[in-house]
């Protein structure tokens, strides 16, 4: 199977009028770029790794082709970026877009459709709007700093009975992995954190966790930060780090979203025992 393309359409992402035009044009440009990725390429093809991001971490060829361009779009509205592959490109704006072209990049290339593009606008060091689709569905999810939005976390304040996203067990991490999966109703590893808290901020799940890995770049968390707040839950890190937005892709976190402040905190006690 990994040497045949695959088959289906990506629709144009639902990107309501009043979202920031830098960003809503960043996020077509992206959708756009993985369907042609699709028609052109097989999955090994998507798959293999052909350069090393600024993050440092290796760079698969539909990464590449939907960060070029996400490039040019950045380019064409005249705004900074900051993303995993390309780092920081200063284009002398106040706006800096903090983006990550494709989050679940393996999901991305092998045609399970669990894939997204998430960016959040950045002025003076704050995330003031956040914006994710999801390619496979065109479904987005918008949201402004402190402004409510019209979809809502479950409230769930208690781990018990909760339904919970969960990053991989990794090396060190298994026993804080299955104290969270003994106590939950439900765990779903997705393998794509930004689609993941936009489920925490719509409902459809309690919570997400990165349970100790500090995997997490801040372009894993950027519309987080602004969405699940503004849907009534809270983003976190595991171990109280603030998040920033400078250039440096070598500061990592695990991140914690959560419908309710109470459930962040249970869930954080539960991970470091």
């Amino acid at each position: 199977m990994g040497h045949v393309r695959i088959p289906w359409d990506v629709p144009q992402p639902q990107i309501s009028d009043d979202v920031h035009p830098a960003l809503a044009d960043a996020a077509r440009a992206a959708s756009a770029a993985y369907g042609r990725a699709r028609s052109l390429h097989t999955r090994l093809e998507l798959r293999e790794e052909v350069a090393d991001g600024a993050d440092g971490t290796p760079t698969m060829r539909v990464d590449r082709i939907v960060e070029d361009a996400v490039l040019e779009s950045i380019h064409r509205n005249r705004v900074n970026l900051l993303s995993e592959e390309a780092g920081f490109v200063d284009n002398g704006s106040s706006i800096t877009l903090v983006i990550d072209p494709v989050d679940g990049s393996a999901n991305a290339a092998f045609g399970v459709p669990l894939s997204c593009f998430a960016g959040a606008l950045v002025e003076d060091g704050t995330a003031k709007e956040a914006l994710t689709t999801w390619f496979d569905t065109g479904r987005a999810w918008h949201a402004r700093a402190g402004v409510p939005t019209s979809f809502r976390t479950t409230g769930r304040t208690t781990l018990d009975g909760a339904s919970v996203c969960l990053m991989r067990p990794k090396t060190g991490t298994q026993d804080a992995w299955l104290r969270i999966a003994n106590r939950a109703d439900r765990i779903r590893v997705l393998c794509t954190t930004c689609l993941e808290t936009m489920l925490v901020a719509e409902g459809t799940v309690d919570a997400f966790i990165d349970p100790g890995t500090d995997t997490h770049r801040i372009m894993d968390l950027a519309t987080a930060l602004v969405t699940v707040p503004a849907a009534g839950g809270v983003l976190v890190d595991l171990r109280g780090r603030p998040f920033t937005f400078e250039p440096d892709l070598t500061h990592r976190w695990s991140g914690v979203a959560a419908a309710t402040p109470q459930l962040a905190e249970e869930l954080i006690s539960t991970v470091l025992g």
